[in-house]
């Protein structure tokens, strides 16, 4: 089963992580999710465990338990359906695209028509 694993405190390591699931029993794997930039943990991560029962038991005593002081939220990771999943480039908001038709307005935009 694929465990979803919250709330993680920002200084928390795979490490850490496995050892308190593997109280609950075999952990095939962990992934704290980093910003690929910096290195920085995002406060979330997964936890793979084969035995549902041992990880239905560890998401239950886990869930909202104190980790470093932040409340972790452990549940059931399912997967997002496709036509829920967005691109970078579908983003109508986002840094580069401003949302109007015309794709953006950047300084070095040649279609700006000369504004900045």
């Amino acid at each position: 089963m694929n465990i979803f694993v919250g709330s993680l405190p920002w200084s928390i390591e795979e490490a850490d992580l496995r050892e308190s699931f593997e109280a609950y029993g075999a952990v095939d794997s962990v992934k704290v999710v980093t910003d690929k930039f910096t290195g920085r943990s995002k406060g979330f991560g997964f936890v793979e465990m084969p035995n549902d029962e041992e990880a239905q038991k560890a998401i239950d005593e886990l869930n909202g338990a104190t980790v470093e002081g932040r409340t972790i939220v452990v549940n059931k990771s399912e997967p997002k359906p496709e036509g829920e999943r967005r691109s970078f480039n579908n983003n109508r908001g986002g840094y580069n695209g401003g949302g109007n038709s015309r794709g953006g307005g950047n300084y070095n935009d040649r279609n700006s028509g000369g504004r900045y």
